[in-house]
């Protein structure tokens, strides 16, 4: 017998196979389920959805809603694969404005269980309704009382397809996926009433909303109220580009990441360059191991971001993702660096200008030449040129000039009251206690110093330039050979920040200038890791990251140190600078610089009014 003999023959699967190939794409557990019928109720226009489930959704799922409805010749079409509404052509699949587009769905979950659909198209003077029993056989449209809308029940999941059964979890484990991704769904849509039910009890229930306020109390639903008392409201455009929505307080940081929510045009996902691009832009403010919380929205031309590249639609691709990645990090960047005393809330910029060079310096705040305090007297300043270790610690020496004036300390009668109010005390040489309108300021004054040192000295750095210095030995590094051109086409960002770094062959490079600051840093660690952000994401910070931290160093060693006394006039004068500098509401590494206390929160410690 010969080989070609043995070969097994090509055949052609069948109806009930192809489905339940599908759904294994598709149907994971209860969860996918709800979340492919909740987005196809929103895709058909329903302003308010009621999911009930019964088992962690194993046993029965049923959904509700009020949209357009199905017209009774196309239920079955509804069962059937590659059969939708919301695509007709090439052109649409360019652009998808909808959640689902696949037409794999309904008869993935049909497959896999016992479904009914019923329902009534809007304008219809009759409701209809057609089954399917997990095989290839769909029943005829029979005519039913129903309200306009949809409604469909699935039953006993992976009744015939055991094998997938049994990965499921327990009741609760189910439930708990399946609640989340209703918050997420909940999270999506404010202008969709939504409710959720377990074993005939209601667990999550939201109402319709429009303002920015109501919205928030939607996030705290969801999000607790600890994550909305501690947010930024933002709301940034550009070039076609709108982000909007939430970003947590670097001090409200998580030890894991399960408090993030992003959604391209309403739609969940999870991006890799998305990720990349909000940790950036908290890289100054956070502790190593934190993670930032957020519930952001980003919305752009669909025909600018492809979202059929994933199974799931999880994952999308930008078409300029170099673009969409400066422009969040940008805007986020900007926020963040408003978080001094003072500074409005919420964020809400018309626009913020977005650069085709994602490595290109961001515009560093102005800061007055002499800050003033109440009494006319300013401590000094660093010089402005030089930024060595050496020549910081020398020029950062705090406040003696101050104390030495004894100048006095009691603001103008008629003179409004700053942000932090007037220092009256310090308490063990760490904390400064200042009282403003609103009642008692704590200042941890180290902490602060160093935010604001260490501000100066990046805007010092910024506006010099970066110094560099040429290696005795020129460093060959070996490298892939898209890694190899990767110098050249991005020359301008090494030889911004100080490197001088060229292909030295198909599969190597050789650097022969670093920056003066990184002399004794890991250069080829460096080298190879901004290498790997440029060919991952077409954008890299770590030469600018690495620069900072040796700058957040310099700027805690040069810093007022606890447990040093300082005069009124001198407490002043920090806190006049933490009212004027980015990113004073928390310290190089993610800690907050001052609290507020006020009488309200006073009263209660003592029981007044109790």
């Amino acid at each position: 017998m010969s080989d070609a003999s043995r070969l097994p023959r090509i055949q052609r699967l069948s109806t009930q196979l192809a489905n339940q190939i599908a759904a294994g794409e598709v149907v994971e557990r209860p969860s996918s389920v709800v979340k492919e019928l909740i987005e196809n109720s929103l895709d058909a226009g329903a302003t308010a959805i009621d999911v009930e489930v019964e088992g962690g959704g194993i046993r029965r799922i049923c959904l509700r809603d009020d949209g357009c409805g199905i017209a009774r010749d196309d239920l079955a079409l509804a069962l059937s694969r590659h059969a939708t509404s919301k695509i007709h052509s090439f052109d649409d699949l360019e652009g998808v404005a909808s959640l689902g587009f696949r037409g794999e769905a309904l008869p993935s979950i049909s497959s896999v269980s016992r479904l009914e659909l019923r329902s009534r198209a809007r304008g219809s003077d009759s409701g209809w309704r057609v089954t399917g029993d997990g095989g290839d056989h769909i029943s005829e449209p029979e005519p039913i009382a129903h309200p306009e809308g949809t409604t469909i029940e699935v039953r006993d999941l992976f009744f015939n397809t055991p094998a997938r059964r049994k990965f499921l979890r327990t009741e609760k484990t189910e439930f708990s996926h399946l609640e989340k991704v209703v918050k997420r769904i909940a999270l999506s849509r404010f202008d969709v009433a939504l409710s959720l039910s377990h074993n005939q009890r209601v667990v999550q229930k939201w109402r319709p909303v429009s303002e920015r306020a109501e919205q928030l109390q939607r996030v705290a639903q969801v999000c607790g109220k600890e994550f909305a008392n501690h947010t930024l409201q933002i709301e940034f455009q550009a070039g076609g580009l709108r982000l909007w929505g939430w970003v947590g307080l670097p001090t409200f940081s998580r030890s894991q990441a399960d408090l993030q929510y992003f959604f391209v045009n309403g739609r969940m996902v999870r991006d890799k360059l998305v990720t990349h691009a909000i940790r950036q832009s908290y890289q100054d403010v956070l502790y190593h191991g934190r993670h930032p919380a957020y519930v952001l929205y980003l919305e752009l031309d669909p025909s600018m971001v492809d979202v059929n590249v994933h199974p799931t639609k999880h994952e999308v691709r930008f078409r300029e993702g170099r673009t969409v990645h400066d422009f969040i990090f940008r805007s986020l960047h900007q926020a963040l660096a408003e978080t001094r005393p003072g500074a409005t809330e919420p964020i809400a910029t018309s626009s913020v200008k977005a650069f085709a060079d994602p490595a290109a310096a961001l515009p560093t705040q102005s800061m007055p030449a002499q800050p003033m305090q109440q009494t006319g007297l300013a401590y000094p300043r660093p010089a402005s040129s030089g930024v060595s270790p050496q020549a910081v610690r020398e020029q950062l020496q705090g406040y003696q000039a101050l104390a030495e004036a004894g100048v006095e300390n009691e603001p103008a009668q008629d003179a409004e009251i700053p942000v932090l109010g007037y220092a009256i005390a310090q308490l063990h040489g760490v904390y400064i206690l200042a009282e403003n309108q609103q009642g008692l300021v704590l200042v941890d004054m180290h902490a602060a110093h160093e935010r604001i040192t260490y501000e100066r000295m990046k805007a010092a750095l910024a506006g010099e330039g970066v110094k560099s210095q040429p290696l005795l030995v020129p460093l060959s590094i070996n490298v892939s050979e898209a890694e190899a051109k990767l110098p050249a086409a991005f020359a301008e960002v090494f030889e911004e920040l100080g490197f001088a770094v060229e292909a030295n062959g198909p599969e190597s490079i050789v650097v022969r200038q670093v920056p003066s600051l990184l002399r004794d840093a890991d250069i080829e660690g460096l080298v190879r890791d901004v290498l790997a952000d440029l060919n991952t994401h077409g954008t890299s910070r770590r030469l600018r990251e690495a620069i900072n931290e040796l700058l957040g160093t310099m700027a805690c060693h040069g810093s007022v140190r606890a447990n040093r006394r300082l005069s009124l006039p001198e407490m002043n004068a920090l806190l006049r600078d933490m009212e004027t500098t980015e990113r004073s509401g928390q310290c190089n590494h993610g800690r907050p610089t001052w609290v507020q206390l006020n009488m309200d929160q006073l009263d209660k410690l003592f029981l007044r009014g109790q």
